[in-house]
């Protein structure tokens, strides 16, 4: 599903990521762990395609992510749903439309939009605040929007930075349960989290960075 083969990504000030090799299968749930700067960010980013590696390859069900063009990108995209530590909402927009968005890219139906991000909102405890604008809403209310948007779309790979960090213990169990039965159906989940509670409680595989390499697996 999503392999990083040798990959390093230098920025001005030096390396953040070096040789960096794993192996993602579908419908894996990861958990990418390690200090503040140690390239947990830099990693999800070139999963991402919003960075490009300086020395490797990455693959996402075997496409060379360094040899799509800008074109391309966008419709790589729609594969993957990803959630924002600092959750990248448009504040201009209701909850039922920044949800809606990777749908109305994609250009399904209304209905099919209008029943899918109900049933998103649902699973993140926000049904009733659809018709709410971001600054209304609590700082963990606006994460669970975020986690409705990336998951409204069905994507094959997930990618979450913090995704439970503005949510309670309660609440962060219930989104790791709706990550749990998106596994279950092939889905792949790699989550950036500092939180080893949550590492522990949910007894999957995790990748430790430190100071930019891979120290354990």
């Amino acid at each position: 599903m999503l392999k990083f083969d040798h990959v390093s990504k230098r920025y001005e000030g030096g390396d953040a990521i070096l040789d960096i090799n794993f192996h993602l299968q579908p419908g894996e749930m990861v958990f990418l762990t390690g200090h503040s700067g140690a390239g947990k960010s830099t990693v999800l980013k070139l999963a991402a395609a919003i960075e490009q590696p300086t020395h490797g390859q990455i693959q996402l069900d075997g496409q060379n992510l360094s040899k799509l063009t800008e074109a391309q990108i966008p419709y790589l995209r729609r594969k993957m749903g990803l959630i924002f530590q600092d959750y990248k909402l448009l504040q201009d927009r209701t909850v039922f439309d920044n949800v809606a968005l990777p749908m109305i890219v994609a250009g399904y139906s209304y209905q099919d939009i209008a029943k899918r991000v109900r049933a998103a909102l649902d699973k993140v405890a926000l049904l009733g605040k659809e018709h709410k604008y971001p600054h209304a809403l609590s700082g963990g209310e606006q994460q669970r929007v975020g986690i409705a948007r990336a998951v409204v779309n069905k994507p094959a790979l997930i990618l979450a930075d913090e995704p439970t960090g503005n949510l309670d213990p309660e609440l962060s169990t219930e989104i790791m349960r709706l990550f749990t039965q998106f596994t279950q159906v092939g889905v792949t989940i790699l989550i950036a989290t500092h939180d080893i509670d949550l590492i522990n409680r949910m007894g999957q595989r995790v990748i430790k960075l430190h100071q930019g390499r891979l120290v354990k697996e």
